[in-house]
C-alpha cells in the first residue's frame, strides 16, 4: 500500500554534508582559514531537481502491482562557503565538480504517482515543502573535523522541468493559451513579438492570482477571470526559481536569426 518512500529533508542534508566532510576540511585548510575558528558562518547552496520517471510498471507479472509512473525528488549539494567573523567577503570551500551527474543528485523521495496527478504530488510533496520553508529560517549544527560548526541552507529549485513547473505553480497545462512559465505570454502574443519578454511571475504573486481565481471577487466570467489570472488555476504549493526557462531560450534565439 506504500506509494511513497522518503527520508527527511534534514537528515539527508545532515548524511550528504557529512559525505563531505574531508572535502569540508581541506577547503578550509586551503583557504589559509584556521580550523578552530571557523565554527559558524558556512552556507550550503543546494539545488533541487524534481521529475517524473516515467513508465516503471512490472511487465512480466510476477512482482506487485504498482501504478504506471513514478517521480522522484532529489538534491545536490553545489557549494559550500564559509564567511568568517572578521572577514568581509565568503570564500567557498567547495563546489561540486559534476553538478549534473546522476552521482552527486541525493534521492529524497520516490513516488508512485503521475506527475500530472497534482492533488497526490501536492499531498506527497507537502510535508518536504514544509520542512524546507523550516530549514531556511533555521541553522543546523553538525560535528565537522570534530568542531560543532553552523550551516545556513538555501535552495534553488532549478532541476525541474517545464511540467514540473506548471504542476508546482499552479498553472494550466502545456496546452494552454499562456505557454510560459515565467511570463504572461499567451501563443498569439509570443507569435507577434519574439523580443520583449521578460521574467515577471513569481510564486507570491500565482498564489495571490489563486485567490482571485477562487473567490472571483469581481464576479466576472470564467473567461473573464481566467484572462485576469493568466491561466493559474490551482493553489501553487513549491516556489521554483525562475531561471530562463526553454521559452525564453526559443524566443532568444528567433531574435538571433530574425537579424540575420
Amino acid at each position: 500500500d506504500t506509494i511513497t518512500r522518503r527520508f527527511r529533508y534534514d537528515v539527508a542534508l545532515v548524511s550528504a554534508l557529512k559525505d563531505l566532510e574531508e572535502d569540508i576540511m581541506e577547503g578550509l585548510r586551503e583557504s589559509g582559514m584556521e580550523d578552530s575558528t571557523c565554527t559558524s558562518g558556512f552556507s550550503v547552496m543546494i539545488k533541487e531537481c524534481c521529475d517524473g520517471m516515467g513508465d516503471v510498471s512490472e511487465k512480466h507479472g510476477g512482482g506487485p502491482v504498482v501504478p504506471e509512473k513514478a517521480v522522484r525528488f532529489s538534491f545536490t549539494i553545489m557549494s559550500v562557503s564559509v564567511l568568517a567573523d572578521d572577514e568581509v567577503e565568503e570564500v567557498t570551500i567547495f563546489t561540486e565538480p559534476k553538478p549534473n551527474s546522476e552521482l552527486s543528485c541525493k534521492p529524497l523521495c520516490l513516488m508512485f504517482v503521475d506527475e500530472s496527478d497534482r492533488e497526490t504530488l501536492t499531498a506527497v510533496l507537502g510535508p518536504i515543502v514544509a520542512e524546507r520553508n523550516a530549514m531556511k529560517e533555521s541553522r543546523l549544527i553538525l560535528s565537522i573535523g570534530g568542531l560543532p560548526r553552523s550551516f545556513r541552507f538555501h535552495f534553488r529549485g532549478t532541476g525541474y522541468d517545464e511540467k514540473m513547473v506548471r504542476e508546482m505553480e499552479g498553472l494550466e497545462a502545456s496546452g494552454s493559451t499562456y505557454i510560459c512559465t515565467l511570463c504572461d505570454s499567451s501563443r498569439a502574443e509570443a507569435a507577434q513579438n519574439m523580443v520583449l519578454h521578460s521574467i515577471t511571475r513569481s510564486h507570491e504573486e500565482n498564489l495571490e492570482r489563486y485567490e482571485i481565481w477562487r473567490t472571483n471577487p469581481f464576479s466576472e466570467s470564467a473567461d473573464e477571470l481566467r484572462d485576469r489570472v493568466k491561466g493559474i488555476s490551482a493553489k501553487p504549493f513549491l516556489e521554483t526559481q525562475p531561471t530562463l526557462d526553454a521559452l525564453h531560450c526559443d524566443i532568444g534565439n528567433a531574435t538571433e536569426f530574425y537579424k540575420i
